[in-house]
């Protein structure tokens, strides 16, 4: 499955950080001069192309030339690779600066360099990132995802949330969901039927899915008909302890260190490029109340920053299994 389509769906293998890797430029003069009146917008760019001398001159130049201020640039080229990944955020007046005149310059560039991918995303104009939630009977990460997107943290549209759990009326995630006209679909699974079909036309107009602790396996040929990149987020216990109550497992074996792991979806199971992982210590003073409550705390953050870092194109495929996260 492609990942990222809006970045690339066919990014090569490369192997290894060389001396220039991973760097910034911030713009010296982005806290003192940088365009602070309301005509301006925020854009953002990613690239990618083999690698060549002035690649990051001529984007430079380009976004210089229409009246435009960079705030950051960030450029990964794998050790012994001749590829570039790139990632801008840059400031513009669209008055000077036309969207239309906008991906015609970055297309010019684009051919100049052979580049696979030219992507420009402008938040404040292009439309919201259409996604479900696929979620089972715990709340936690469904419940901080809804509430997120509420207080506009979550730059995306939530189309409905499709559950093999059903939920009473009253309770929070249905109110919540009543009151902001976000549809619910109960569809109870088997062993035999995951209801795969019905959840496929149910989310087929949606940028990419969200297993806010969906406990079902979805099968390879689900990954094939969607087509668009799936993110899950999972304790970080595996895979030491597996199947039924892994918290309390962990919790039993005396660990000190929990975490939790933000990846896309591929048919190998857990195993999906990873996009965001956070820890926490525990100690011999939690009981198992904090310890499942410290785990799924990092649960909710840990899937919050993922789907942010997708939706501002901060995630690039990288290898055949690994992310470059800006």
């Amino acid at each position: 499955m492609a990942l990222i389509r809006r970045v690339s769906s066919s990014f090569p293998r490369v192997v290894g950080f060389g001396n220039r890797a991973l760097y910034s430029l911030n713009s010296p003069c982005e806290s003192l001069d940088s365009p602070t009146s309301s005509s301006f917008v925020h854009g953002i760019h990613v690239f990618h192309c083999p690698d060549a001398v002035g690649i990051v001159a001529k984007l430079s130049e380009c976004i210089a030339s229409r009246g435009g201020n960079i705030l950051n640039a960030d450029v990964f080229v794998p050790e012994n690779k001749s590829v570039f990944h790139y990632r801008s955020q840059f400031l513009f007046d669209p008055r000077k600066w036309p969207r239309m005149q906008m991906d015609e310059d970055f297309l010019r560039i684009s051919k100049l360099f052979n580049a696979w991918k030219s992507v420009v995303r402008v938040p404040d104009q292009d439309t919201k990132y259409k996604i479900a939630i696929l979620a089972s009977k715990h709340d936690h990460c469904l419940v901080d995802l809804l509430h997120q997107w509420q207080r506009g943290n979550l730059p995306v549209e939530i189309t409905c949330v499709v559950s093999n759990h059903e939920r009473a009326p009253n309770t929070h995630v249905m109110c919540f969901l009543e009151r902001h006209g976000i549809a619910y679909h109960y569809l109870q699974t088997y062993n035999d039927n995951k209801r795969e079909g019905e959840i496929l036309e149910l989310v087929k107009n949606t940028d990419f899915l969200v297993l806010a602790r969906y406990m079902q396996v979805l099968s390879g040929d689900f990954l094939k008909s969607y087509g668009n990149d799936i993110i899950n987020i999972h304790h970080g216990l595996l895979p030491s302890f597996k199947g039924s109550n892994p918290s309390k497992q962990a919790f039993n074996a005396g660990v000190k260190l929990i975490g939790a792991t933000a990846h896309f979806v591929t048919e190998e199971l857990d195993a999906g490029p990873i996009i965001e992982q956070m820890v926490e210590r525990v100690s011999h003073r939690d009981n198992l109340q904090s310890f499942v409550q410290k785990s799924e705390n990092l649960e909710k953050q840990c899937l919050t920053n993922a789907i942010k870092s997708y939706c501002e194109l901060r995630v690039l495929p990288y290898e055949k299994n690994r992310t470059v996260v800006f």
